[in-house]
Parts: structure tokens; sequence; C-alpha cells
């Protein structure tokens, strides 16, 4: 079983910058592709980013790509997704999820993740 558990989140302002981390425990963590979907008020929730278990391989959805960077530290069980130049429509309940192996054509969608934690609040006043 992987647990996982989401900090960081926060009010930031139009443009500016922040950081939510996602602390993974279990065996065989540092295995897993770890990702990180998001979900708005009303709406469905949606892929962001993903990471292999090597962290050789990172996936980003179109609406990020450019401004959101994914990165593990498989030594912490760490996941981070740095979020810079962040705009209103970034505003969403933030999470982390896990699955033994990140798939290509899979990606993004929420089935695939297994695991998941209890998400954080990312709000983007303007």
């Amino acid at each position: 079983q992987v647990q996982l558990v989401e900090s960081g989140g926060g009010v930031v302002q139009a443009g500016g910058s922040l950081r939510v981390s996602c602390a993974a425990s279990g065996r065989d963590v540092s295995i897993y592709g770890l990702a990180w979907f998001r979900q708005a008020p009303g709406k469905e929730r949606e892929f962001v980013s993903a990471i292999s278990g090597s962290g050789g391989t990172t996936y980003y959805a179109d609406s990020v790509k450019g401004r959101f960077t994914i990165a593990r530290d498989n030594a912490e069980n760490m996941v981070y997704l740095q979020m810079s130049s962040l705009k209103p429509e970034d505003t969403a309940i933030y999470y982390c999820a896990a699955v033994l192996v990140v798939r290509s054509a899979y990606y993004s969608s929420v089935s695939e993740y297994r695991h998941w934690g209890q998400g954080t609040q990312v709000t983007v006043s303007s």
C-alpha cells in the first residue's frame, strides 16, 4: 500500500510561483510513477504532470507546459511540482497520485492511478 500526503498549497497572486510537495510512503514506493492532478470547483479532475519511477521521463498537460516542473527525490520519497507564472485558472485542489508503472498511453488518465493523496488547495488571485 502506498500513502501520499500533499503539502505546500496556499494563496498566491497571478504571475507568482508556488511549490507543492508530496511525501510518499510504502513498500518500494521509490519505483512508482508519480503524478499531479488538479480539480477545480464544478470541474472534473484533470491531469497536470507525471514522472516515471527513475525520474527520467516526464509528462505535462499542454496548459502547464513551460510553466510547471515536476521533480522527484527518491532518497526522500518526495515528488514536487514547481509552479510559476501562475494564472487564476490554475486555482484548484492539487492531488498527488501513484501508479506502479507510468504507461505512455495512459499517463493522463485518472483511472490509471491506484493511490491518491488528500489534496492541497492552490488559489491564484487576480
